[in-house]
């Protein structure tokens, strides 16, 4: 949920910046379906009835879902801000990794959100001692704020990348339509 602030921040950044919401559709992505076709798993993934029917295929789901996402992000690198949301995903990925399939979160990030642990497979998963523990999620979104989870540093590279693109893809809407030719793949 944490991106979806990053999206609409991207866009009333972009919007206070002069850029033309138009700029979004001129984006190029390369691998789209692979990214849309991998977060939908981990979208799925985390109900409570796919969960319950996959078991303990939960973390290698997550894991290869995860792969399949930063791949085809790595491929759309020439978009600017793709390079901060690549570092961001690889960040989570050794996380995830280094644990078994689960990003760890730590106890006072949950505890500021006043969760608790989970019954079926989540992402999310409260170690003793995670490695990597610095990329974990050891955050907390505000309690008021709609959909508050918890996040990690690599999520925050995430995001700002993901405002990066939007930025930029709607101020190069607004120097096109304004004559001056700029690239954005």
């Amino acid at each position: 949920m944490f991106i979806l602030y990053s999206l609409v921040i991207g866009l009333v950044v972009g919007w206070l910046a002069g850029g033309r919401i138009s700029g979004l559709g001129a984006i190029q992505f390369r691998w789209p379906w692979v990214m849309l076709g991998a977060l939908m798993v981990q979208l799925a993934l985390f109900s409570d009835q796919v969960t319950s029917w996959i078991g303990d295929l939960g973390a290698p789901i997550y894991v290869a879902s995860t792969v399949a996402v930063a791949l085809a992000v790595v491929a759309n690198r020439a978009i600017p801000g793709m390079l901060l949301i690549t570092i961001g995903a690889a960040s989570n990925l050794a996380a995830i990794v280094a644990n078994g399939g689960y990003m760890p979160s730590s106890p006072g990030a949950q505890a500021a959100l006043g969760k608790v642990a989970a019954t079926v497979y989540s992402n999310s998963v409260v170690l003793p001692d995670p490695a990597l523990s610095p990329l974990t999620d050891i955050f907390a979104m505000p309690p008021w704020l709609p959909m508050a989870n918890v996040f990690s540093l690599g999520d925050v590279l995430i995001g700002l990348g993901v405002v990066v693109v939007i930025v930029s893809a709607m101020r190069h809407a607004s120097t096109s339509e304004a004559g001056v030719a700029v690239a954005v793949v």
